[in-house]
């Protein structure tokens, strides 16, 4: 039976995706996880990985093509000669099943989870997503954070007196919006802030770099190095609030702001919490680098339970952070006039006090300890 390889999601933003390389054509034989092609969005460039070993029996795209994110776009067989099924019978074997659209394995398992049939879930693509899902529930108040970025707008904001034309927003420019839309409609935003002593922080990093070997001063990566430390003692900075409760996450992912050209991005170390400080140093790395080059996977620009920014190289002596959805705490860090460290907090005020976030910025302005 035809295997169908479908045109992966990206990020919760993106509906479409540009085709930019193909590696097979029609006939070749392909082996499991061997790269097919590539995919891009204004966020990143990703290798579409095959799923299974097989022959390419039909690739329903074309390079620079905008390809929906769900749809088909290439179908694998265990012989060259296979037949690919009809637009037809695919549509109607989803019909007899009570389906609208197979579900990712992510997706089946957020099914499972509320009790919810997947033919009651509207589909954007081919296949049902997680994003599919997350949607449905909090249309049906069932989840908060909704996802709902045009009512959103809408409903609190009235069209400009003034003339003018819309224009349509970029990628990056949507999920920025969904971004503050989170924080000004869930959350519940605050902000603190206080000055530092910078001389204990700039001597570790430098006896840090030495120890290790570094060429590039490390100094922004061992302070959210100490961030992730502190969130591991306090699990309540590590968290958000759902259904009415403190949901408090089982990893740390740290989530930290790289600019490279027009696009600021959130890069994130996934399990912060499971390695030690020169790998979470040498990863910091790492992403700015594929960030710089514009070539982050999806899963190095999601899910951050925590996070960390710096503005110290832009000569900015303040910056107030937009909480990620789903987070609690957005450190900020520059350089005041003075040139003393300046240490700030957005804090969703729903899961901390003024107090817990005081706390955090004085634990944060020290190292904790000699360097290891």
């Amino acid at each position: 039976m035809a295997t169908p390889i479908h045109v992966p999601r990206i990020n919760n933003n993106d509906d479409e995706v540009k085709l930019i390389a193909l590696e097979v054509a029609v006939g070749d034989h392909v082996d499991e996880a061997q790269v097919i092609a590539q995919i891009e969005t204004d966020k990143a460039v990703v290798d579409v990985e095959s799923p299974a070993a097989g022959y390419v029996l039909a690739i329903e795209g074309e390079l620079e093509e905008m390809l929906v994110v769900g749809r088909v776009f290439v179908w694998l067989g265990e012989n060259s000669d296979e037949k690919i099924p009809e637009p037809s019978k695919m549509a109607r074997d989803q019909k007899i099943s009570g389906q609208t659209g197979t579900p990712t394995a992510k997706a089946r398992a957020l099914l499972r989870k509320h009790g919810i049939d997947v033919s009651e879930v509207p589909v954007s693509g081919d296949r049902l997503s997680v994003v599919d899902v997350e949607r449905y529930l909090q249309s049906q108040n069932r989840l908060p954070g909704a996802d709902q970025t045009d009512t959103a707008v809408k409903s609190r904001e009235m069209k400009p007196a003034v003339t003018g034309k819309a224009q349509k927003l970029e990628n990056v420019e949507r999920g920025m919006l969904s971004t503050v839309i989170w924080h000004r409609d869930v959350a519940v935003p605050g902000y603190i802030e206080l000055a530092y002593e910078q001389s204990a922080w700039k001597e570790y990093a430098q006896l840090f770099a030495q120890k290790h070997g570094l060429l590039l001063d490390p100094l922004l990566s061992v302070m959210a190095w100490r961030l992730v430390e502190i969130a591991m003692e306090t699990p309540r900075l590590n968290a958000t609030i759902w259904d009415a409760k403190r949901y408090e996450y089982d990893q740390v992912n740290l989530g930290f702001t790289v600019q490279a050209g027009n696009n600021l991005y959130l890069v994130v170390v996934q399990k912060s919490d499971e390695i030690d400080e020169l790998s979470f140093v040498n990863k910091m790395v790492d992403l700015q680098r594929k960030a710089a080059a514009h070539q982050l996977k999806p899963d190095e620009l999601e899910n951050a339970t925590i996070g960390f920014s710096s503005m110290s190289r832009w000569g900015v002596e303040r910056h107030v952070p937009i909480l990620p959805p789903h987070t609690a705490l957005m450190i900020a860090h520059t350089v005041n006039i003075k040139g003393e460290g300046v240490l700030g907090a957005s804090y969703d005020h729903r899961v901390l006090n003024g107090g817990d976030v005081v706390k955090v910025l004085k634990k944060l302005s020290k190292p904790k300890s000699q360097v290891k």
